[in-house]
């Protein structure tokens, strides 16, 4: 029983998740059914419980399914639950507000990084949220933050060896990463400049905890000619001195030794 349970739940993920991966948005059935290799009377009948329970929702078509506002409330609630989410949203809207630019706080999750907050000021504006989605850490300066705290072996049991190339900037050995981690650990914070994306420019530090153990990370990116418009030096000063009063929020009280850098 357990394990027809679990597969039960795995082949509802399943669905969850095509219909959050489709490019194209809402998906009929058997759209769906070829996504998650299942048939169509097995498909059609977790598509009915899941629109039950909140968690799709079909169009007016009836043909069409879409992430329904279930899935929005969870997602709400695990936010709301997380005291990284709770210091840091007021501190990051603030900061985008004053900068004009993006700003995202992210969190550590296996070998990737998830995003916890975004906001965009007037310079930066999206049509989307950046929440809940992943970033590799080795090509981001919200990832270099969260790996500051790791040694290299540390580091390659976890991403590997050599690393994944985005960009002709994108670091891609462990050796490598370690020198500008050392670099970046000297300075507070982290940059990252058309490693992940071209025409792109980040700069973030790390956010700690009562311990001192590194838990997230705060940036502000833009576009390259915006960011080289600002004095991107002050621009670090802020998100570090923003990194550090969330951090206290968190309970640190007292000076990180060296050695945690």
């Amino acid at each position: 029983m357990p394990a027809e349970i679990n597969q039960s739940i795995g082949r509802a993920a399943a669905v969850l998740t095509a219909l959050g991966e489709s490019k194209a948005g809402a998906m009929r059935a058997s759209d769906i059914a070829r996504a998650i290799g299942l048939g169509a009377s097995t498909t059609s009948r977790l598509l009915g419980t899941l629109e039950e329970l909140g968690y799709v929702r079909k169009e007016a078509d009836g043909q069409n399914y879409q992430i329904g506002m279930g899935i929005v409330a969870l997602a709400s609630l695990g936010l709301n639950q997380n005291p990284v989410h709770r210091e840091s949203r007021v501190a990051a809207q603030e900061l985008a507000q004053r900068t004009g630019l993006s700003v995202n706080v992210a969190v550590r999750d296996g070998a990737g990084l998830v995003y916890l907050c975004h906001f965009e000021g007037n310079l930066a504006p999206k049509a989307h949220t950046m929440i809940g989605m992943g970033q590799p850490m080795h090509g981001s300066a919200l990832g270099k933050c969260l790996l500051l705290d790791l040694t290299e072996s540390e580091r390659t049991e976890l991403l590997g060896d050599p690393l994944p190339r985005y960009t002709a900037n994108t670091i891609t050995s462990q050796h490598q990463l370690t020198i500008e981690l050392q670099q970046a650990a000297k300075l507070g914070r982290c940059m990252e400049i058309e490693e992940l994306a071209l025409g792109r420019l980040c700069v973030a530090a790390p956010i700690r905890e009562a311990t001192g153990e590194i838990v997230a990370a705060i940036s502000v990116s833009g576009r390259l000619t915006v960011m080289r418009s600002h004095d991107v030096d002050a621009i670090a000063e802020e998100v570090i001195e923003v990194a550090d009063r969330i951090s206290i929020g968190l309970g640190l009280i007292t000076a990180v030794p060296a050695a945690q850098h």
